[in-house]
């Protein structure tokens, strides 16, 4: 009685509270009322409170769906276990203690809702429980330890709640493991909704800042965006190292993403707020401009363009403060800060842009519209001259300052130089003084240093004007602004070179002088249109190559003889017609030039040949154009008489550079450089582009490609991290943009695994621990090609090849041929097929491997059920293959599975293939026909027979069977010792009669043994002789 009583109690508790959930998920405005309701109402109920709880909670662990019902539901009954309720705490926490216990037997359950909802209201309970709460420390552990495991739950949304529920701990820092494992999670997550919520819950520390910024590199725009919050709100500018907040500006101001690029521009504020005083200098200094200047340019852009900067005021301080010096201790003009010299040219930049486009506006506009343009042009051009120096002469004194302070100032002179390209050079004092300065900086020699042993060592990299790129390509941009007029940059140019090329002329000058020389050539070749512009100037084109360029590559050093062949390849790029010596001595420094000069003719070369063509460059130095385009492939080249061997294309002498064992070593100016990357560079943009070189054979590419492909994975280029980058770069698109491109993978596909396989056709082996390392080295490399051929096109070739395939389904019922599995993986299983059959060396151990390897391969491509001619050349093959590989029972199998798989797809299996056709598709994938390969020619052979004899016993036992167990069983023996070939259709052909004989036979005997083991001895004998007569009678 008493426990019905206690029943009904529990049922309208249980209807009271199921009463309060109805009334919650309808709005969240009663929620407040009703947990002091459900408080009142868990006082007085005492113990069946929480098992009424339970049962009217149970429906909602049923239903995974998130509704808005259902989650205002769940946030009402995480916020009541969380409450403590001040009049009665003790029943409070024995309720969250036994409410969580509940939920962590949920959170543990095999059913995915169960888990889903225990997951979501575990979270929502920590999120909102107060730091006053009392639980076990127990508890909290299994909490803890149920959440972890979730963590690598199999459904995204439980682990992104077993995540939040664990970032409280990890913010407050009492639990490393929970970082740790939130760092271990975080690469291999493949949610973004997850990724995103370990992101924001990882506390600021130097462990986690790495997987941050890391994070702002994620496909998901959510997950960067949620990396730049996390990045601003919990790390200051001072927190982060310089090259750390150079990345982060660099990647969230050009993100693609409209949001991610926003959340960054808020970053940016806030750290120019409140780290920086909202000084834009300051916020530069943090970014050290001299060694990220590309960054700090785009910082300046972005402020001046979102008006985070208030115009020139930085600059007026600057100003007066140098006035203010000046008038103090009269030491003249106060040196200029880099940050600063940065601010002001970028700012000069912007309003001068300003001024233009508002002057545009003026110009295409009409009445008071055209007015206020005009008026606003005005004022940007007004700050402009406020901000340049007065004069021209002001100016010059300026830059002159900072050169002479030492090379810790050339940063700022070379962003003054920018400057001065704003300046008014009309006036003809102004042009004259700037002219003089000009001549005077192209006239500068490099400088240098002496070592101990008294040897001069150029300082930067020894062929661009000042060691430095980017300075001479700020006098450049000022040399033409001061000389504008046309001819006058080219006159005044080679007026330097001519004054420059003297000592060299008369063979006074020392290898500076040499390279101070070459770099003003280079500086005047970059940066003109045609080479004939030099007509009527101080030094004509061919005394500029013969007197310099030629005589400069002859000489000893090599410092020269690497600056004198970058000149003589951007001259090559200036004529319309090459000269033969330009070339002949391209090819001689390529052949006979040191390591770095090398490098630098490859590059040459590989530019002269992408503007003009191989056939021009060949028919400069008078080689035969038919001769030297090898249709079959490269020319073979001896390298002892290399330079007197007149057949030798370009292409040829650069094919031979790429597989030159010598090649790899790297140059002395640049550590990241060999001949072999800058050769492979080339050669991958030439087949990325081959249909912009129409001249170059595509019987080439597939030989080019194998050899890029053991580059890429060959052990002496690992060190080489920019060839790896750009080989990995190129097999990601080189697929995708054509069917020729596939066509030649498949076509290099053989050749390629057959360079890498050890011990066959003369390629090196080794110990047996090599060897394994080679194969897989080679099984690899065939797998990453069928990869790369399975990449699905991006251009409009694969809408037409869908066309295509509809209308070749369409006439499946005739044998027309496909013009596409020549491309596809079709292709490389009949390569496949087609090696294992011809392959000579069978009998060595490791030509066996790489037959069954090979075999292995073509077993795991899947056919096209367009492709019949495919899928029935590929039937007849695997006849001749699996009489190959016999011994293998593995390979067998996976032979009997393709061949099922293929009749299958096989519209007309019982049709044969002619060898007309067959002769077609080897000729069509390059291949020599040979009928000899078909099944059809190999002797038959007999089935192996088992070399152990079957026991007296089980012959009594079979003899024994009734009479049609008996006909299956000797139609069974007659099959396993017929004479027949072991082609694909005897493979699978075992019948379903014989294996269910074989399986009668087994129990029989089984059952008969232990009938027999009853018998005497004597009974079994007489048995065994009757066995044993029978097969002799018959």
């Amino acid at each position: 009685m008493a426990m019905a009583m206690a029943d009904d109690d529990e049922k309208r508790i249980a209807g009271e509270i199921a009463r309060v959930l109805d009334e919650c998920r309808i709005s969240l405005a009663v929620h407040s009322r009703k947990i002091k309701e459900l408080s009142a109402l868990r006082s007085s109920a005492g113990g069946p409170f929480f098992r009424a709880f339970s049962r009217a909670l149970t429906p909602l662990f049923d239903f995974p769906r998130r509704t808005v019902s259902s989650e205002r539901a769940i946030r009402f009954v995480s916020s009541f276990a969380a409450h403590r309720d001040g009049r009665d705490t003790a029943t409070s926490d024995a309720f969250l203690e036994e409410f969580l216990r509940f939920l962590l037997l949920a959170a543990a359950a095999a059913h995915r809702a169960a888990r889903f909802r225990g997951c979501q209201i575990i979270s929502e309970i920590i999120m909102r429980l107060p730091d006053d709460a009392e639980v076990s420390d127990e508890l909290w552990d299994e909490v803890l330890d149920s959440m972890k495991q979730r963590v690598g739950d199999k459904v995204p949304a439980i682990r992104g709640f077993a995540i939040r529920a664990l970032s409280r701990f990890a913010n407050d820092g009492e639990d490393s493991d929970i970082v740790v494992l939130f760092l271990e999670t975080l690469p291999g997550e493949t949610n973004s909704e997850v990724r995103k919520s370990i992101v924001l819950s990882l506390p600021p520390s130097d462990m986690t800042s790495e997987a941050i910024i890391t994070s702002t590199l994620d496909v998901s725009e959510s997950v960067r965006k949620a990396a730049y919050l996390v990045l601003a709100s919990r790390f200051p500018l001072p927190t982060l190292s310089i090259k750390q907040r150079s990345i982060i500006l660099q990647r969230g101001l050009l993100d693609r993403s409209s949001s991610v690029l926003n959340e960054c521009l808020k970053m940016l504020k806030d750290w120019l707020t409140k780290c920086c005083n909202g000084d834009p200098i300051v916020l530069l200094r943090f970014l050290d401009v001299e060694t990220y200047e590309s960054v700090g340019v785009l910082v300046m852009e972005t402020l001046l363009k979102n008006g985070m900067v208030q115009e020139h005021q930085s600059i007026r301080q600057h100003l007066a403060s140098s006035k203010t010096s000046e008038e103090g201790n009269g030491s003249g003009i106060q040196l200029i800060e880099a940050e600063v010299a940065l601010y002001w040219r970028t700012l000069c930049w912007h309003l001068q842009s300003k001024a233009q486009i508002k002057g545009t506006d003026a110009a295409s506009a009409t009445g008071t519209e055209a007015a206020i343009y005009a008026s606003e042009a005005s004022d940007n051009n007004d700050l402009l001259e406020a901000i340049l120096p007065a004069t021209v002469s002001a100016f010059v004194d300026l830059v002159k300052l900072h050169l002479s302070a030492g090379p810790n100032h050339h940063f700022t002179a070379r962003q003054l130089l920018l400057l001065g390209t704003m300046l008014d050079f009309s006036d003809l004092t102004n042009r004259k003084v700037a002219s003089e300065f000009v001549n005077e900086l192209l006239l500068t020699p490099l400088e240098f240093e002496v070592d101990e042993d008294g040897n001069k060592i150029v300082i930067g990299d020894g062929i661009s004007l000042g060691g430095d790129k980017e300075w001479a390509r700020a006098v450049a941009e000022l040399a033409k602004k001061v000389h504008a007029s046309v001819g006058e940059f080219e006159a005044v140019i080679t007026g330097v070179i001519k004054v420059l090329a003297q000592p060299c002329r008369d063979r006074t000058a020392d290898f500076i002088n040499w390279m101070h020389c070459l770099a003003v050539t280079g500086l005047l070749l970059e940066n003109i249109n045609n080479i004939w512009s030099l007509k009527g100037t101080g030094i004509e084109p061919s005394e500029l190559l013969h007197a310099l360029l030629l005589a400069g590559a002859q000489q000893s050093h090599t410092d020269v003889q690497r600056v004198a062949v970058r000149c003589i390849g951007l001259y090559g790029l200036l004529e319309n017609r090459l000269t033969g010596e330009l070339v002949t001595q391209l090819r001689s420094s390529f052949v006979n030039g040191a390591a770095s000069v090398r490098i630098m003719t490859g590059k040459s070369m590989l530019d002269l040949l992408a503007w003009h063509g191989p056939q021009e460059l060949d028919k400069a130095i008078g080689i035969d154009i038919s001769q030297s385009n090898n249709e079959k492939g490269f020319i073979s080249i001896n390298s002892l008489n290399l330079m007197e061997d007149t057949n030798v294309g370009l292409l040829d002498l650069l094919y031979y550079g790429l597989n030159a064992d010598n090649n790899g070593e790297l140059g002395d100016a640049d550590e990241h450089e060999s001949v072999h990357s800058v050769l492979a560079e080339g050669f991958a943009k030439i087949l990325l582009l081959s249909e912009n070189y129409p001249s170059i054979s595509t019987s080439l590419h597939p030989l080019v490609l194998a050899r890029l492909i053991k580059l890429y994975f060959c052990d002496e280029t690992k060190e080489l991290q920019r060839l790896k980058q750009c080989l990995s770069i190129f097999f990601e698109h080189y697929p995708a943009l054509s069917c020729i491109h596939k066509r030649c993978i498949s076509t290099a596909f053989i050749p390629t695994v057959r360079s890498f396989w050890p011990g066959i056709y003369g390629n090196s082996s080794g110990s047996s621990l090599i060897v394994s390392k080679m194969r897989k080295r080679a099984l690899l490399v065939a797998r990453f090609m069928l990869q790369m051929i399975q990449v699905p096109l991006l251009s409009k070739e694969s809408k037409e090849d869908e066309s295509n395939k509809v209308n070749s389904e369409s006439h499946s019922c005739s044998f027309q041929m496909s013009d596409d599995f020549d491309d596809g993986m079709e292709g490389i299983a009949i390569r496949i097929a087609a090696e294992v059959a011809s392959f000579s060396e069978k009998k060595t151990s490791a030509g066996k491997s790489y037959m069954l390897a090979l075999s292995r391969l073509a077993t795991s491509i899947q056919f096209r059920a367009s492709e019949q001619h495919s899928i029935k050349c590929m039937r007849n093959l695997l006849n001749t293959m699996s009489y190959l590989v016999t011994g293998d029972k593995d390979i067998i199998k996976e032979f009997n599975l393709m061949a099922t798989r293929l009749r299958s797809l096989d519209k007309h299996p019982d049709e044969e293939i002619s060898e007309d056709q067959l002769a077609t598709i080897f000729r069509k994938l390059g291949l020599e026909w040979n009928p000899s390969i078909t099944s059809a020619t190999f002797p038959p052979t007999p089935a192996q027979r088992s070399a152990r004899s079957a026991p007296a016993r089980r012959q009594r036992v079979r003899r024994e069977v009734s009479s049609s167990d008996d006909n299956d069983s000797a139609e069974d023996n007659a099959a396993s010792v017929s004479v027949a070939p072991m082609t694909a259709s005897w493979i699978s052909g075992r019948s379903q009669r014989a294996s269910k004989t074989a399986a009668i036979s087994k129990m029989s005997t089984k059952l008969r043994t232990e009938f027999l083991s009853d018998n005497e001895e004597d009974e079994e004998s007489d048995v065994t002789a009757a066995a044993e007569e029978e097969p002799s009678s018959e």
